[in-house]
């Protein structure tokens, strides 16, 4: 057991009898929502997980601990507390030596989920390329950490405010498998699909393990994305998207907002411009990745049985 790692006991036993476990982030409770959206967010997140057969293990840096599995009062915590930093790989041994807090981005949570012996994990949408990122290798480090650590990702594709052409290429190179939830394109996180087409669709969860479960017993190291899309009647009406779009990256260039600050940035503004509507939107695709990931972590599990 790593000394760092703190898991907590139902989530430890879990692992410990092979019971499916979903790892999730906390970036989306600190920085992903308002409050009390945000703890609303994240509890259905836990509750579907369980309803859907798995144990849910919210992660965190919490006193320089890597926290697995969180309290209602953690939880609480994160929720009300939105100055807390984002949590990376680059960012975790900062926090740690200094026994801080952090809450973890998509490369985070894949880097301790991983540590603790999970291997799916849900989120709302992945990072990518920005647009732009040919002067500016602007690229998140989710891309690399999907290359090098062995954990499936559950998302709603990437936001649309990247560049996903170049994401899905950047998956491409180092080997990444961008697997389609009964679908062939790529979905773009508050739309269904992106244009772009996904490298393997797959139709049940199932398929879905089977492919990752023959990836790692091959030795072929690092994760996948599963991309589930939006369902439709929560996907966001296309003009409304487009034009809060358009406003919201010229407002980022004109204040000069760059690097980590410019997700949250750029969804925060939709979120006002759509009056709200992109809040529930993300909720609605969060709770459907969950359900889906705890499903495949149970296929996985009966594999390993």
């Amino acid at each position: 057991m790593n000394e760092h790692l703190a898991i907590s006991p139902e989530v430890a036993e879990a692992l410990d009898a092979g019971v499916p476990v979903v790892a999730l982030e906390s970036t989306i409770i600190a920085h992903g929502f308002g409050y009390p959206a945000n703890r609303e967010c994240a509890l259905r997140s836990e509750e579907v997980a369980r309803e859907a057969g798995a144990v849910p293990a919210t992660i965190a840096v919490l006193e320089g601990k890597l926290k697995v599995g969180l309290s209602a009062e953690e939880l609480e915590y994160l929720a009300t507390n939105p100055d807390i930093p984002k949590a990376s790989r680059r960012d975790i041994p900062v926090l740690v030596a200094r026994g801080a807090d952090g809450a973890t981005t998509v490369a985070g949570t894949m880097l301790i989920a991983a540590l603790a012996g999970i291997r799916v994990f849900a989120t709302g949408g992945i990072g990518g390329v920005h647009r732009g990122a040919a002067d500016t290798f602007d690229i998140s480090a989710d891309l690399q950490e999907l290359a090098r650590t062995d954990v499936l990702v559950v998302s709603a594709g990437a936001k649309s405010v990247l560049d996903l052409g170049l994401t899905l290429e950047y998956l491409e190179t180092y080997g990444v498998p961008v697997l389609g939830f009964r679908t062939d394109e790529f979905p773009a996180f508050y739309e269904p699909s992106s244009g772009l087409r996904v490298d393997t669709r797959v139709d049940s969860a199932e398929e879905a393990a089977a492919i990752v479960a023959a990836k790692w017993e091959l030795g072929l190291a690092g994760g996948a994305v599963l991309a589930n899309p939006i369902a439709p009647e929560h996907a966001l009406d296309q003009a409304l998207l487009d034009r809060a779009m358009r406003t919201a990256l010229q407002e980022a260039e004109a204040a000069d907002v760059h690097g980590k600050d410019v997700t949250p940035f750029l969804l925060a503004r939709i979120h006002e411009i759509t009056g709200g509507a992109s809040e529930e939107a993300n909720k609605q695709l969060v709770w459907s990745n969950v359900r889906l990931a705890a499903e495949v972590a149970g296929s996985l599990a009966g594999r390993s049985s």
